[in-house]
């Protein structure tokens, strides 16, 4: 559904906190008003409306007011639907004791609500408050905090009675929750925080870019989420007249400020005060057009909204465009131009002004962009150094920033440029690295990746140069199926081996893929000491390094607390790499699939499916082997939530994807195997399962095996899983392999007190979806030996994260869930006594004996594990 169509709804999603504000002041005896503040676009009409209709349902009438500009002059006009006609409009008091009683008369309770109050006359506003006073009315008024209001409108909105809602900007949660209502399926995580720094949380600029977006066809739907496929979204007419008019209330050295800030910002105060004075200054930060950044001892000014800038700048010509530049040069020029800082903005200035500067300031102003990861600026730089003037340091920057932006070819052919005999060997290992990056996750090109990284041997004379091809080797080795291999060679590099190598480079990515190498062979401590440690160089490297942000060891580091069994702490670390790492295509495609692997092991599948949809989609632009395990895990996370399309459709494009993925193509049919049993061909899954679990082992990828067994086990065949996982806990770190081995073994005894105690330490470990299925099948197995009590009190213990599984659909569950189902009629029966009704008014409704309700009651209380109504109302209320 577009966000045209349920555009109405969007101030609401995010709104449920001033919703219940309204409600609790409203329902109070001593109430008189409520009066909602907020800039414009923020959503105050509508939250108005909303309170207003509530206010409606229960017994209350409305009427609506439109407070203007242009009636503001004109005494009571805005009244004229409240005032009846045959009153002298002369005489105040007459007109105040006719509307009165015209209100009164119809015996009931009036609202009148205003919106844009601000805009009230006096004479309107005094009515009001007299009518207020008299208790004929309530008041539901609009206010925009950056208006001044008379005296008599001030009157209007104070003292104790009325009470004050403030509407804020959006946050970018709330943002995010307003997109995925709007649009029916959430947005990618760069186009949230694209959309939410471009709106800057104002509801009405989020939903014009929304539309304008859908109008130029470059909002993309990608099956399971949004994504927009340009780099920033574009203001609609209607909007750009908005906002056009808001600037247009400054005077012409105002607007010279405005158009100076949309093309260099943030603007120091000194440059702003040479063309305007102070005042004018104040003036614009009250009227929310920019605002004042004070670091340190220097002050600057940047633009209200990033959407101002955009405006701004299409109202310029190519001449007063560079006219404004130069003369922005001649400023940093007058003060000295004495730091570097200021060289370099001088540079990118003149390039933006006239498209050519000098080439060593270019490079240099280029290096500031890599190491701030900016790689747009990167390219825009470099571009216009002349080929004979690139240094193979430009050439590697160029490398590393089409590298960041997805652009792989672009990449491989600027590094393919740089003469491998004509420069120092850390430059080879450079460019050697880069190049087999590229090629190893991007397009498949795995064996090339292999071919380019042994090819660079001649070129290397030192045993410290060779030693960093080795690890390169290694580094592919880990995720290609030859782990052991690979182990060997990084279990030598360490922390400070990397601090004094040759090329930082390649033993920072080679410390990542030591982690992650530890984590997939079981070791999972040695896995997590490594992660720590490669995070800390990696920071205190990053000027010396082009690798990625040092967030990519963040992902590294989440696998291997996940493999330990800390599952939630591996969320946290997860998240914040995908928070970091948005831009990085490569670092941030993987720590969107670790989120997605990790959400998926403790059971919370809507967040799980969301990051294997963000991995997907950069796995599909690149060309990565990795979009077969996103494609699995969206399919996994979706037959879970019982939404058997969209597994079919993931499924469908993971047959169409030519080639495996990293892991030698591990971890690619969980979730074929979980929509087989979901459509009944429970024996190809089985074989589906124990093939992969086979693979797995062959290639000594003992976490792989793990989960896969796992699944084996909880699909229906634990017997042919509890050996091997015995095997694998006996000999390998981390209570997750620990967990699933106990968790098998008590699936295959049936044993309910094994059961038991496998839930409750699953739930310990954060795999609450395995621990509810454990939960509820300890609880079938006490019910099937007859013990009720036992039975009762696991699935009430079960209640805290029924939230997890009353959601999701599996075979253990769905089993439990089915004979612990209420009747039709136990399930009116309990809403009804929960609702605090007694036995005879249930049976007075209801029509039958109370010896019949309590009959009900009591098995009611059986199935649910509970023994009176005070539990069967807890009960309701966690379970709505």
């Amino acid at each position: 559904m577009s966000a045209q169509t349920r555009s109405s709804s969007w101030p609401l999603i995010a709104r449920e906190r001033e919703l219940s504000a309204f409600e609790a002041v409203w329902n109070s005896r001593h109430c008189r008003g409520v009066m909602i503040y907020g800039p414009a676009g923020v959503g105050k009409t509508r939250l108005a409306e909303e309170c207003v209709a509530r206010a409606v349902r229960g017994g209350w009438n409305a009427k609506k007011i439109k407070a203007t500009s242009a009636a503001a002059s004109i005494p009571l006009s805005a009244l004229s639907s409240i005032i009846p006609n045959s009153v002298d409009m002369s005489d105040p008091v007459k007109v105040f004791s006719a509307t009165a009683r015209g209100l009164a008369e119809a015996n009931q309770r009036w609202i009148v609500w205003i919106d844009d109050l601000h805009f009230l006359d006096a004479t309107s506003a005094v009515l009001l408050r007299q009518l207020i006073n008299s208790g004929v009315i309530r008041v539901v008024g609009t206010l925009r905090t950056t208006e001044k209001v008379s005296e008599a409108v001030a009157m209007l909105t104070s003292g104790d009675a009325i009470h004050r809602i403030d509407v804020s900007l959006l946050n970018e949660h709330q943002v995010d929750a307003v997109l995925h209502a709007a649009l029916g399926q959430p947005v990618g995580r760069s186009t949230l925080r694209t959309l939410y720094q471009a709106s800057g949380g104002n509801l009405l600029f989020l939903r014009e870019l929304i539309l304008g977006a859908e109008q130029d066809r470059t909002l993309v739907h990608h099956g399971e989420i949004y994504d927009l496929s340009v780099a920033s979204p574009t203001a609609t007419p209607e909007l750009s007249e908005l906002i056009e008019k808001r600037l247009s209330t400054v005077d012409r050295a105002g607007r010279e400020v405005l158009e100076l800030m949309s093309l260099v910002e943030p603007l120091a105060l000194a440059d702003a005060e040479s063309l305007t004075c102070t005042q004018v200054l104040a003036q614009m930060e009250t009227n929310g057009l920019i605002h004042v950044i004070t670091s340190g001892r220097r002050t600057a000014l940047s633009l209200a909204h990033p959407l101002y800038g955009e405006v701004l700048r299409s109202s310029l010509s190519a001449e007063h465009r560079g006219g404004i530049l130069l003369q922005q040069v001649e400023r940093i020029m007058q003060y000295g131009a004495k730091r570097w800082g200021d060289v370099v903005q001088i540079a990118i200035l003149r390039l933006s002004a006239t498209g050519t500067a000098d080439p060593f300031v270019l490079t240099q102003a280029a290096r500031l962009a890599c190491h701030a990861h900016d790689y747009s600026q990167v390219i825009t730089l470099l571009g216009a150094v002349p080929d004979s003037k690139k240094t193979t340091e430009a050439r590697l920057m160029m490398g590393i920033a089409y590298r960041g932006i997805g652009s792989f070819d672009k990449a491989d052919t600027a590094l393919a440029e740089i003469d491998l005999q004509a420069v120092k060997e850390a430059d080879v290992l450079a460019v050697v690295a880069l190049r087999t990056i590229n090629l190893f996750w991007t397009g498949r090109k795995v064996i090339e990746a292999f071919h380019v990284n042994k090819g660079a041997r001649p070129f290397i004379c030192s045993d410290e140069g060779i030693e960093a091809l080795d690890i390169n080797a290694a580094s592919m080795e880990v995720l290609a199926g030859r782990l052991k291999r690979g182990n060997e060679v990084l279990q030598r590099l360490d922390s400070k081996k990397v601090e004094s190598a040759l090329d930082v480079n390649t033993c920072l990515y080679g410390l990542g893929m030591k982690t992650i190498g530890l984590a997939l062979a079981g070791e999972v401590e040695s896995a997590i000491e490594a992660g720590q440690q490669a995070h800390t160089v990696h920071k205190s490297l990053d000027r010396r390094a082009f690798m990625p942000h040092p967030s990519t060891q963040l992902t590294h580091l989440s696998m291997a607390l996940a493999e330990a069994g800390r599952l939630s702490e591996a969320h946290v670390v997860a998240q914040q790499a995908c928070a970091d790492l948005q831009g990085e295509t490569i670092a941030s495609m993987l720590a969107e699939g670790q989120l997605g692997r990790i959400s998926l092991l403790r059971g919370h599948l809507f967040e799980a499916r969301r990051a294997f949809a963000e991995s997907a989609v950069i796995a599909r632009t690149v060309g990565s082997g990795a979009l077969k395990q996103s494609l699995s895990g969206i399919a996994a996370a979706a037959v879970t939530l019982s939404d058997l399309d969209g597994a079919e459709a993931a499924l469908s494009e993971m047959e169409r994807t030519v080639g495996d993925g990293y892991l030698a193509g591990k971890e690619i049919n969980i979730g074929r195997s979980h929509w087989l049993v979901a459509v009944g061909r429970r024996e190809e899954a089985k074989n589906l399962l124990v093939e992969e679990a086979e693979q797995a082992k062959i290639a000594g990828y003992v976490s792989t095996e793990a989960w896969i067994l796992t699944d084996l086990a909880r699909l229906g065949w634990p017997e042919q899983a509890a050996g091997r996982l015995e095997e694998l806990a006996e000999n390998h770190q981390g209570r997750l392999i620990a967990a699933r081995f106990r968790l098998a073994c008590a699936l295959m005894n049936n044993d309910p007190l094994q059961l038991a105690s496998s839930s409750v330490e699953l739930q310990e470990i954060g795999a609450e979806l395995l621990a509810a299925e454990a939960a509820m099948a300890a609880s079938a197995a006490f019910r099937a030996e007859g013990d009720l009590r036992a039975a009762n009190a696991v699935s009430r213990k079960a209640i805290p994260y029924r939230s997890i599984y009353r959601r999701a659909r599996t075979p253990l569950l769905s089993a439990a869930q089915e004979s612990l189902a209420l009747t039709r009629r136990e399930q009116e029966i309990a809403q009804l006594a929960a609702s605090g009704l007694s036995s005879q008014e249930i049976a007075n409704q209801l029509t039958i004996s109370v010896r019949t309700i309590n009959n009900h009651l009591q098995g009611i209380y059986k199935k649910l594990g509970i023994t009176n109504r005070q539990q069967l109302m807890q009960v309701f209320r966690e379970n709505p």
